[in-house]
């Protein structure tokens, strides 16, 4: 009897012990490292998006920086001021000829190696879906592999048959850009899915992407060109007053983006339950 009393507190011990909680760690400045190498070996913005419309987004930037070009050549052959001004002048167009080297050049080099490649083929149990996302014009969709949950964007289109229930699904998917070409259920759709509206601050904050390096660029050469248009008669002074004037533009641009994206992220943010971690 006494072996068995002691037993009994032993176990009612075992059982009262709970471990507590750890707290969530944050994300090292490593993590983050590779998080962003990662966004950028899969195209950066142009990620989940189908290669033949990545490369028409290529044709056209291509087409926009040699008209940049041009503007630069016809400010260094024309306007009536001196060569240090001309250079000044010139110089604010080479700003969006970089956004879109940096931008649109990683996801077209991936595009154009997709628009060969068979897609591959993932499995995985459905874990949740969502016809918008932070990209525009597309969807989200939640796998759980065997690497773990993935997270692929779709095209809303494609989601309207996957339903509520974690259910096998089977996807294929580009190698490089991570565009989702279709989507197979292979359960039963016993839950339908309920599609909740799309909050407004999410519509904005799926603009920000674009808009930012557009007004960014448009207000550098706005600041630059117009003072390098205004009549100052000493050509080092004048080159110097349209460099600052563009640069602080484009920095106040940037600010004020900056500003508005992190408003937008925290009210984003109160909106999900419990909040983000």
């Amino acid at each position: 009897m006494g072996k068995r009393r002691v037993q009994q507190r032993q176990v009612r011990r075992q059982v009262r012990q709970v471990k507590p909680k750890l707290p969530a760690q944050p994300v090292t400045d490593k993590q983050q490292k590779r998080q962003r190498e990662r966004y950028v070996a899969a195209g950066g913005m142009l990620q989940g998006y189908a290669p033949e419309l990545v490369l028409r987004v290529g044709y056209v930037s291509a087409a926009v920086a040699v008209a940049c070009v041009i503007a630069m050549a016809l400010l260094i052959l024309f306007l009536p001021y001196g060569l240090p001004v001309k250079i000044v002048a010139a110089l604010a167009w080479v700003v969006p000829i970089v956004m879109l080297v940096s931008f649109v050049a990683p996801g077209f080099r991936l595009a154009w190696q997709d628009r060969k490649d068979e897609p591959k083929l993932v499995q995985g149990q459905l874990m949740g879906a969502s016809e918008v996302s932070t990209s525009l014009g597309l969807g989200m969709l939640m796998v759980q592999t065997r690497g773990g949950v993935e997270q692929y964007l779709v095209p809303p289109q494609k989601l309207g048959k996957v339903p509520g229930n974690q259910v096998p699904v089977m996807l294929n998917v580009t190698p490089r850009l991570r565009h989702v070409r279709s989507v197979a259920v292979m359960g039963q759709r016993m839950v339908p899915r309920g599609q909740p509206p799309v909050p407004d601050v999410l519509k904005r904050i799926r603009l920000l992407p674009i808009a930012t390096p557009v007004l960014l660029a448009l207000a550098a050469i706005l600041g630059d060109d117009v003072v390098a248009a205004a009549p100052i008669p000493i050509d080092v002074v004048h080159a110097l007053a349209a460099l600052v004037a563009g640069a602080l533009l484009g920095g106040a641009t940037y600010g004020a983006s900056f500003l508005l994206q992190r408003r937008m992220q925290s009210q984003l943010q109160a909106l999900i339950p419990g909040g983000l971690s």
